[in-house]
Formats: structure tokens, C-alpha cells, sequence
């Protein structure tokens, strides 16, 4: 699989809320850092991203209703994924963007980092 495919299909998992799906995309010891405006955020394995990260990022009450858009590309030797999602909660609309770099193995995520924008309101 080609590493920009991974991304965008990673992508794709998680506008769809599919954890399962999620978590076959990344390898079982995957090394994560995250930031969001608020904190940061780190796994060291694929349960602790999907439930220690990725579950908290998209709630269940939370409604992803678009994904916007989907860029990829490589920087060197690192794969590249860049995507913009409308969602809805109690409080209303808003938009988040998130920029990952990964490196793959055996066809899964081995190593990401990704900064998030942040919801902002509609």
C-alpha cells in the first residue's frame, strides 16, 4: 500500500468514527505525539491511541458530517496527510483541521505526529 493512500485512508477512518478500522491502519506499537490547542498527547501502542486519543478527540455524541478535504504527499522520507472535517455537537457546527506526518511499515502507520487547529465555530 502506498504510503498516501495509508494517510488518506486513515483519514477516512476517522471522519467515519470506524476505531476498528483505525486500528488496523496503525501498527499494534505505534509511537504517537499529538497537539492540540489545548494539550498534548502521546501512545505508545494502538488501544492507547484509539482509546486514550482518538475516542476522546471524536466523541461518541459528537457528528462528523463532512469530510471536506483530504491532501497528501511525502516530505523526504516521511508521508504526509492533511485533512479538513465539519462536525457537530450539543454546542453546534464547527470545523477542524489536523496536519499528520507518518512513517509506514508492513503496510501500516508506525510513527505519526499531527497538530490539530482546533474546532472553530462555523
Amino acid at each position: 500500500m502506498a504510503g498516501s493512500q495509508l494517510g488518506a485512508q486513515f483519514a477516512e477512518a476517522l471522519a467515519a468514527k470506524d476505531f476498528d478500522r483505525l486500528a488496523e491502519l496503525v501498527d499494534p506499537a505505534i509511537d504517537f505525539k499529538g497537539v492540540t490547542p489545548s494539550r498534548t498527547w502521546e501512545a505508545n501502542s494502538a488501544d492507547e491511541l484509539i482509546s486514550g486519543v482518538l475516542r476522546l478527540w471524536l466523541e461518541e455524541e459528537d457528528e462528523v458530517e463532512e469530510l471536506v478535504e483530504v491532501q497528501t504527499g511525502s516530505v523526504a522520507d516521511r508521508e504526509r496527510v492533511g485533512y479538513l472535517m465539519r462536525v457537530r455537537d450539543a454546542d453546534g457546527p464547527y470545523v477542524f483541521e489536523q496536519q499528520a506526518y507518518y512513517t509506514e511499515r508492513d503496510g501500516r502507520i508506525d510513527w505519526m505526529r499531527v497538530t490539530c487547529s482546533g474546532w472553530r465555530p462555523v
